[in-house]
């Protein structure tokens, strides 16, 4: 019994998505004859909590976890010496921690900042960077268009490379 209970606890420390009736199926495929509810005992006196439980993933888990295939972009405003506000389109990649300035206008209009995401792309491209996630606020600022362009990307990156922006 105690080499069951050993491989119970295997199972589940390894396969954290697994609840105990999967355990118990993986078990009797390895022909070891046991209950579903001694599985489920195991666990309980290991202080195991339920696979939900256990699968859990954190807004602070997911970014370590994705830091290689995530950016980030913003617009953040400074003023220049003369006074004139000006919109500074920013990108950073969470891995590296590198930001990239994509322009910075008095005025983002829809075609700019669509311009700024065709060059991103293709600095992504030449750099080999292969990214899968584009965080963004819902600025208004952002057109329909600069996320076709980001979409359309993916498509043809995917295909390219391991991962793609999207």
């Amino acid at each position: 019994m105690r080499s069951i209970r050993l491989l119970v606890l295997r199972l589940a420390r390894e396969n954290p998505t697994w609840g105990y009736r999967r355990i118990h199926g993986e078990l009797l495929v390895l022909e070891i004859k046991v209950a579903a509810s001694t599985v489920w005992q195991i666990l309980t006196d290991a202080g195991i909590a339920p696979a939900d439980d256990r699968t859990s993933t954190t807004w602070s888990t997911f970014l370590r976890s994705q830091a290689s295939a995530l950016l980030a972009c913003d617009f953040f405003g400074t003023f220049t010496l003369n006074g004139t506000r000006l919109y500074v389109f920013a990108v950073i990649e969470h891995t590296s921690r590198r930001i990239r300035i994509l322009g910075a206008t008095a005025h983002p209009t829809a075609s700019w900042i669509t311009q700024a995401a065709k060059n991103l792309v293709m600095d992504l491209e030449d750099t080999g960077t292969c990214v899968r996630y584009l965080i963004r606020d819902r600025d208004g600022k952002f057109p329909a268009l600069f996320d076709a362009v980001l979409a359309d990307a993916a498509s043809r990156l995917s295909s390219a490379v391991s991962g793609s922006l999207g």
